[in-house]
């Protein structure tokens, strides 16, 4: 019989205390030479399981003295420690009146390695644990008419716990950017089958680095207080030093030169000789231009691994206060166990930056009691205990039936504004009716219509569902009754693969990337006798599906089959008779007379895309793959035939086209970019007609949503073509840059953007636009001008809305 060994371990635990006698709250404990620890709670308690044996334990927290204590513990142990604040001195600092503060030179330094310090450590892989906490601090009784405390599950101050998380993990990193981190365990207070996002990379903010968080909490990044450019940004002040682990450490203030610069404020701690950072205590403020909180406080310790220094504990608070919802919380990383010469197997950085399985979330409360490194307060307990109860509670189908019957009540108000749900929760089944409101529109085509339909959605688990759509549409002038019915499978979340149809007839815009809203050509309609939008009928099948063949690409096909059927106007109804215009024909060629653009005909097609996002990022959960935003472009090449002779088509095309777009392309302190640019050609067009041209997304109204591929002033027919083309979108965001430095106007936290847009074919060579403009969340305003070769055509205001 085999004889098993276990290591019996023993708890070393305590509160952390400074000489007042106050928790020192996320004080971290570490076995002294090693990265074998953890931290202390918020309330300053601590909890350390050792194997038999002689230990140092090193108590440290930033502010305060070190503490070692030796322990060799045979049982239990309790162990109260009290931290006095640190003795930072200017004993052997010279400081002469007018001089530099020597705060200077030891910053000039850490500038000058700061490069070398940031790439010393090639690869590493560390355990992570993370605590994330969020409180309410105060709210108001009622918002949007619902009781927040019942909603919420506050006390009767309308105050409590409202997220509480925890996670561990093993993370892998290799320079220069390459991550891969595996989620051990996960846990949600209230949300049983929820799976975690912590990351250990977000809570990674490196000061070596010359710019941190960039388009997380602002548009553009903040300055470290060791970045290239610092000393133009930062004053500096030597507050002391102190011998720490045998090593001299420099305390040193940083101060912003400018108020509302990106930068930091609060506390440096350098070590002499190296000029590497031993601590932080900085801060961001409104002041520094973040959004959605008012301050965050990021708290760094570092130990020593081998000959360099890692990062050890790292703890986030913040606040803030959003329409009268006050609120604090902190997310805290615990990292231990580093190993600095991991042997990473081949391939193993393949993009996915984060994995959890299936298991992740179902560790139980005993392992949680064994395995969770920082102690739970009280009232986490409790939170936990209460919102895994009611979490179990919601998964019967009582109590889910009883919460439908609540939530599914009809009201003519909801369906003519939002529309209608009706949920079944417990056999995930959901209806959606459309609003009644926003299905009703006008044109001269069909005059007062009505588009209406009924959304069906069954899930199953791990995000795999299907949904069913039909839909009709009716237009009272030209009395048309158009109806379809759409269908789509979603079967692989972690191929993200798809299979759909549809079948049925209905009213389509010419161009097939959209011209006016429908409310948008209404109001021009019937308010300046402005038809913009036109329109044909399409009786149609098709059949399409998509699935990402390797990480980043993504595959798609479809086939279709349509009758275009050209439309005349129906009506000239409008509210005001302008007496200098008319209502323009259904024709964009012949604004005069009703002129067919084209006969009846049959098309049959099939259309081919790959899309290859350059270096794509994503997390792998069970319930699917879940991609980040990537720092390099994404490619299109779509391949397009019109199968002339198949079911009668009437059409004989080959259109390929090859597109290159990216998003918020950081520059740092000089905010973001964004461009497309896109080229095809037509390689046959021996019969086509104009639905089948390749367009353009267009504008001539003065408000419009947003889209990086869409021109301020281009027709919106006029310039579609059969033949090659080329168009390109630059788009600059300076996110404040310039408008900062205003003081009258800063407070609005307004961000001018600059852009151009470019489109040459056949028809219309060198068309150009340029503009100018402020935005502030989802509202922007520009001006710009449009010109055909050299000659300006036209100019103007224009107001966009939405993400």
């Amino acid at each position: 019989m085999a004889n098993f060994a276990i290591a019996q371990q023993h708890t070393i635990s305590g509160t952390i205390r400074d000489t007042g006698g106050q928790p020192v709250p996320f004080a971290s404990i570490y076995i002294k030479n090693t990265t074998i620890g953890t931290s202390a709670n918020v309330d300053g308690k601590y909890t350390i399981k050792l194997n038999s044996g002689q230990y140092t334990l090193s108590f440290r927290a930033v502010g305060y003295k070190q503490q070692d204590h030796i322990v060799n513990p045979v049982e239990n142990i309790n162990l109260d420690v009290k931290l006095s604040s640190e003795s930072y001195t200017l004993d052997n600092v010279t400081i002469r009146a007018n001089a530099e503060d020597p705060a200077y030179g030891i910053i000039r330094q850490a500038i000058k390695k700061r490069k070398e310090h940031l790439e010393e450590v090639k690869e590493f892989s560390t355990d992570v644990y993370i605590k994330g906490v969020q409180r309410l601090k105060g709210a108001p009784k009622k918002f949007m008419g619902r009781d927040i405390r019942k909603v919420m599950d506050l006390d009767t101050n309308r105050k409590g716990i409202i997220y509480l998380s925890e996670s561990q993990s093993k993370f892998n990193f290799r320079r220069p950017g390459d991550v891969h981190e595996e989620m051990i365990s996960s846990k949600i207070a209230g949300r049983n089958n929820a799976f975690s996002f912590n990351k250990a990379s977000d809570l990674m903010v490196n000061f070596y680095d010359n710019y941190l968080l960039e388009n997380k909490l602002s548009s553009r990044g903040f300055i470290s207080p060791i970045a290239d450019n610092a000393l133009f940004y930062y004053k500096y002040k030597l507050l002391g030093e102190s011998q720490e682990n045998g090593i001299l450490v420099h305390k040193i203030q940083v101060i912003p030169r400018r108020e509302n610069d990106p930068v930091f404020r609060g506390i440096i701690y350098i070590i002499d000789e190296s000029f590497r950072i031993y601590n932080t205590d900085l801060f961001l403020t409104k002041n520094a231009g973040i959004n959605f909180i008012d301050t965050l406080n990021i708290s760094q310790q570092f130990t020593k691994v081998e000959n360099v220094y890692m990062p050890t504990s790292i703890n986030f608070q913040f606040n803030g206060d959003i329409l009268k919802f006050k609120f604090a919380g902190y997310f805290v990383g615990v990292y231990s166990n580093y190993n600095l010469h991991p042997k990473f197997p081949k391939n193993f950085f393949n993009g996915e930056i984060l994995k959890i399985t299936q298991m992740v979330n179902k560790k139980d409360s005993i392992y949680w009691s064994n395995n969770r490194p920082i102690p739970l307060t009280a009232d986490e307990k409790l939170n936990y205990v209460q919102k895994d109860s009611v979490a179990k509670l919601k998964e019967s189908k009582k109590y889910l039936d009883s919460l439908e019957k609540e939530n599914n009540k009809f009201s003519v108000g909801k369906l003519l504004l939002r529309g209608v749900s009706i949920n079944d929760r417990y056999d995930k089944k959901y209806y959606t009716f459309d609003p009644v409101l926003r299905a009703i529109f006008y044109n001269t085509v069909e005059g007062l219509t009505v588009k209406y339909g009924v959304t069906y959605r069954k899930d199953f688990e791990n995000n795999v569902s299907y949904s069913i759509r039909p839909e009709v549409r009716y237009g009272f002038a030209n009395q048309k009754l158009t109806a379809s019915l759409t269908g789509n499978y979603f079967y692989n979340p972690l191929k993200r693969a798809n299979i759909g149809a549809s079948f049925g007839n209905g009213i389509f815009d010419m161009n097939n990337l959209g011209s006016m809203t429908t409310i948008g050509n209404m109001v021009n309609s019937l308010l300046y006798e402005k038809n913009f939008a036109k329109f044909y009928e399409k009786s149609f099948v098709n059949i399409n599906t998509s699935r990402e063949i390797a990480t980043g690409l993504q595959a798609s096909l479809a086939v279709e089959y349509n009758k275009n059927h050209y439309l005349t106007n129906s009506t000239n109804f409008k509210f005001f008779d302008n007496k200098e215009r008319e209502f323009t024909s259904n024709n964009p060629f012949s604004p005069n007379v009703e002129t067919p653009l084209f006969p009846t005909y049959t098309s049959v097609s099939a259309t081919a895309s790959l899309t290859y996002t350059i270096g794509q990022e994503y997390i792998s959960r069970p319930d699917g793959k879940f991609y980040t935003e990537s720092k390099f472009p994404k490619i299109t090449v779509l391949y397009k035939i019109g199968l002339n002779g198949v079911l009668g088509s009437n059409v004989d095309y080959d259109f390929l086209k090859v597109e290159v777009t990216q998003e918020r392309i950081s520059l740092g302190l000089w905010g973001y970019t964004s461009f497309l640019g896109g080229a095809g050609m037509f390689l046959n067009n021996k019969q086509m007609y104009f639905p089948d041209y390749k367009h353009f997304a267009g504008n001539i109204s003065t408000i419009f949503p947003p889209n990086i591929r869409k021109f301020q002033f281009l027709d919106f027919y006029q310039f579609s073509t059969n033949k090659e083309y080329f168009e390109a979108h630059l788009e600059h965001n300076f996110a404040g840059f310039f408008i900062n430095k205003i003081p009258l106007l800063r407070k609005l936290k307004l961000q001018e953007f600059v852009g151009g847009n470019y489109l040459t074919q056949p028809d219309k060579k060198n068309y150009k636009e340029f503009y100018f403009g402020l935005e502030r969340l989802i509202l922007r305003a520009s001006y710009g001008f449009s010109y055909d070769g050299s000659k300006k055509i036209n100019h103007g205001f224009r107001i966009s809305y939405g993400f």
